[in-house]
């Protein structure tokens, strides 16, 4: 599976080891945090089903 965001990176999503609910650090909205490795890394990646739209965003693990 992949992830193309909206300026053209592809990102390769290897393994999804968990999903729970949470909150993104860079966005502060509520939604999933999907642990995952992509490109050879962990990260988090989180979804936020927004009024204006879903939105998804990337962070390196910490």
């Amino acid at each position: 599976m992949s992830i193309v965001w909206e300026d053209g990176r592809r990102y390769e999503i290897t393994r999804v080891k968990d999903c729970v609910p949470g909150a993104s650090r860079r966005a502060g909205g509520a939604g999933l945090v999907y642990t995952c490795i992509v490109d050879g890394k962990e990260v988090h990646l989180y979804f936020e089903d927004c009024p204006g739209g879903a939105k998804w965003f990337l962070e390196s693990k910490a």
